[in-house]
């Protein structure tokens, strides 16, 4: 495998320097299809490099890998496009949006040769950086044709809660469902560890994390999305962290 580390890039939209990974198969073909990665600063603790050689290894097809570093802005920079929790977080979560579409993706594409074809491009996620991923990709399906949610921050609200009430219909993922016009040509890999929290703000027996995660699902499924365009992965003992998800990784390159 080629692997380069520590890329510089300078972007208008964010108005920062964005440091981003690339790994790539040893004969680097041109048209490749492409992976993009939030929180690739999480290189190492993810254990990538080991990941995609047992993926090539076992025959996995080839594609780029493209992991981009957030920063100290990255409750601003992930969430939702257009629309903060109720914290004021995800405030540059549009102009990070604009970033990935305008700016890195014609960039990658053209420095590497990727394939331009929506099918051959692919955005995954840890925890808020999920969540961005997923809004990023649920926007922009003529650009992004799979997603990929570990642990996804789907309770992102426009409202606090509140004592003795719960109001589902806050979370912000879900109503932006909820409220798309139509269903986009898109699939779906989420996945939840039975550890990720110990929340239960509704008090059902299981935690927010696989509530809210189950509740996107059905959003999906109410918006016309089929089982076919969904593989949900729920991890017993899983937890929040890169051990987990590094366990589940493999699962979603297949």
């Amino acid at each position: 495998m080629h692997i380069f580390r520590d890329i510089e890039f300078q972007s208008k939209h964010l108005k920062r320097e964005v440091i981003f990974d690339i790994i790539g198969p040893s004969n680097f073909p041109e048209k490749l299809p492409l992976l993009l990665m939030n929180d690739g600063q999480d290189f190492d603790q993810l254990g990538i490099v080991k990941i995609l050689e047992e993926h090539y290894k076992n025959g996995g097809r080839p594609f780029l890998y493209a992991g981009i570093h957030c920063n100290a802005n990255r409750m601003q920079e992930y969430g939702t496009a257009g629309i903060s929790d109720y914290k004021k977080r995800g405030s540059l979560a549009g102009k990070y949006s604009d970033f990935i579409v305008e700016e890195f993706l014609p960039h990658i594409q053209k420095l590497y040769q990727t394939s331009s074809l929506a099918t051959n491009n692919y955005f995954c996620g840890f925890s808020l950086g999920g969540l961005s991923a997923f809004d990023i990709a649920f926007e922009h399906p003529d650009l992004f044709s799979k997603v990929g949610v570990f642990s996804g921050s789907f309770w992102w609200r426009n409202k606090d809660y509140k004592a003795g009430f719960v109001e589902d219909n806050d979370r912000i993922m879900h109503t932006k469902i909820k409220n798309s016009k139509e269903k986009k040509d898109l699939k779906f890999w989420l996945q939840c560890g039975t550890d990720d929290e110990k929340a239960d703000r509704n008090k059902n027996g299981i935690i927010d994390a696989i509530d809210d995660t189950l509740d996107v699902i059905k959003e999906l499924k109410n918006k016309g999305y089929s089982e076919n365009d969904m593989t949900y992965v729920e991890i017993p003992k899983g937890q929040h962290n890169f051990g987990t998800w590094s366990t589940a990784f493999p699962q979603f390159l297949e």
